[in-house]
């Protein structure tokens, strides 16, 4: 039976770290499964499994858990990178502003109340366990990692921060469902005439999503002249996908001339409808599935892009009407579908629909690629490109008066803001930055639990007696009232001032914790998309805040 306890207990052992990390990590996932009262934690049990191991003697060799710690942080921080890089600066855009005000207002005031809390205490709690308190009450993971790579830089020896977010996690996530109930009675809020604004919204404010007419041309102006000299005249683009003359039905490009009384086809923007109309002529009702065409049928079809030297072209760049003989009436990507603009730049993944003839449809295909197979290899290069270049980022020093050690991003912020980068603008240095959802998600949930694994299994050696002789029951309150006064502040002041809609408000608190339990329960509460919508307005810039303000803190405050 030696062998059977060396697995077991020898530290050094490479067998026993990885049945170690295999049993925590199955452990905590599957544990994290269970609800309570409709809410469960999640992959963040991993942690809590790790701790339990450590507590009864069960570690590794602490070098190799620090790698493991490590590099789980980086991959995971860089797949939320990549995940909210194309996003993230459009975010800011127009109502985005306001949500991300609000947001960048509760890490602010998360950040206040905490400090406030340490001179309410008189020091009696250390900046490095505040800071693990601060991140355990906003469940934001990457924040204890950045903060863990802060502390590594200073040399600090103390106690493992990791304690401190134990014990406010559980309550933050609690406290954050909590706010939204609290929120929706404080403001006596009406779930029906929510939902109705919402619909209201979505009809009163078209969107640049495809819109498709049948129009008959009755302007004389336009007798004789091209479908590019009428787009020019507009100043608005649309795409004619078919076009009935003399009794035939074909697809047109743009040097096709227009008669009176030509009937039309079009894909436009929802909003450039009403203008194209009272230009060209009225709306003509007509089914052009079953009427007959003047050569060869015309079809449609989605052609997905997999060719790797389209990423980043635009749709104008191609000339698929004039050299293909193929009209592109929109471009899914992401399960959104958007208006194929000559100026929309396509991406690997996306699925363009395609309407003309089946053969020129077919050459148009082989330029895209439409190979489903090429996108269920992922882009390694891509990644450790990035990991690279985001190392060497976060180990730059960067010097700011009146603190004594020069700032690093480190292992997380070095890492994210390349991702960042790489999501948005990759396309232009020949980078294809495309993963399937469910390839992020497993590279970034492997990164998680790795991490979490990691710093369970250190910090439960003493964990234990930090809580029962210890300061753990403070610990737990000051996350509570961390977690809990920013929202509600926060919550009610967009609620009653900006006037956000309560839907897509807790959508908004969900998104600045970073919190999927709390969305999760969001979506239950609404029966529309606005949680989802607020959620991923906010996210990418308060993952980004929350990761730098745990460094900040850290380096900032502690000496």
């Amino acid at each position: 039976m030696y062998w059977l306890q060396d697995l077991l207990t020898n530290p050094n052992s490479i067998a026993h770290i990885v049945a170690l990390y295999a049993f925590v990590i199955a452990a905590g996932v599957l544990l994290g499964k269970i609800k309570i009262f409709g809410i469960s934690l999640g992959v963040t049990f991993v942690l809590f499994v790790g701790i339990v191991a450590g507590h009864f003697g069960f570690t590794g060799n602490p070098a190799i858990l620090s790698f493991i710690q490590d590099f789980g942080l980086i991959l995971f921080v860089f797949c939320i990178g990549l995940q909210v890089g194309p996003s993230f600066f459009s975010s800011f855009k127009k109502g985005g502003v306001t949500m991300n005000l609000l947001a960048g207002g509760v890490v602010l005031l998360n950040i206040a109340v905490a400090v406030a809390l340490y001179y309410i205490l008189q020091g009696r709690v250390e900046i490095p366990m505040l800071v693990g308190i601060l991140c355990g009450a906003v469940t934001n993971t990457p924040g204890l990692g950045a903060a863990n790579e802060a502390l590594q830089q200073l040399h600090y020896s103390g106690p493992e921060i990791a304690m401190g977010y134990a014990c406010a996690y559980p309550l933050g996530v609690i406290g954050i469902i909590l706010s939204m109930i609290l929120i929706r009675y404080f403001c006596r809020v009406d779930l029906q005439k929510e939902t109705e604004q919402i619909q209201h919204e979505e009809e009163a404010n078209p969107h640049l999503k495809p819109f498709f007419l049948s129009l008959r041309v009755q302007n004389e102006a336009l007798n004789g002249k091209t479908i590019l000299q009428v787009q020019n005249f507009l100043a608005r683009d649309f795409v004619c996908t078919r076009i009935l003359q003399d009794g035939h039905i074909y697809a047109p490009n743009s040097k096709t001339v227009l008669h009176l009384d030509d009937k039309m086809f079009i894909a436009c923007a929802e909003d450039d409808a009403e203008a194209i109309t009272a230009f060209i002529g009225p709306r003509y009702e007509m089914d052009w599935n079953t009427a007959n065409t003047k050569d060869v049928p015309v079809v449609s079809r989605r052609i997905l892009v997999t060719r790797p030297k389209i990423n980043g072209k635009t749709l104008g760049s191609l000339h698929f009407s004039s050299m293909y003989g193929v009209n592109v009436t929109r471009v899914n990507r992401s399960g959104m579908d958007l208006f194929a603009s000559r100026q929309l730049r396509l991406q690997v993944g996306d699925r363009v629909m395609m309407v003309g003839p089946q053969d020129c449809i077919e050459r148009a295909a082989n330029l895209l690629g439409n190979e489903l197979k090429r996108l269920d290899h992922p882009n390694i290069v891509t990644i450790f490109v990035g990991i690279f270049f985001g190392i060497l980022f976060g180990s730059l020093p960067i010097a700011f008066p009146g603190i004594p050690t020069p700032v690093k991003l480190g292992l997380a912020g070095g890492p994210l803001i390349v991702s960042i980068l790489i999501g948005r603008f990759g396309h232009k240095v020949k980078l294809v930055t495309y993963t399937t959802m469910s390839a992020n998600l497993m590279l970034r949930e492997i990164g998680m639990v790795l991490f979490l694994a990691s710093v369970g299994i250190k910090a439960g050696e003493n964990f234990v007696q930090m809580v029962i002789g210890g300061d753990g029951l403070l610990y737990v309150g000051m996350g509570f009232l961390i977690t809990l006064i920013p929202l509600l502040v926060i919550g009610i002041i967009g609620r009653l001032y900006y006037k956000v809609n309560y839907f897509t408000l807790i959508g908004l608190i969900a998104g600045s914790t970073t919190d999927p339990p709390a969305l999760a329960y969001a979506n239950q509460v609404s029966s529309t998309d606005a949680p989802a919508v607020g959620y991923s307005t906010v996210y990418p810039l308060t993952m980004f805040l929350r990761i730098l303000t745990a460094q900040l803190l850290i380096l900032l405050m502690f000496n």
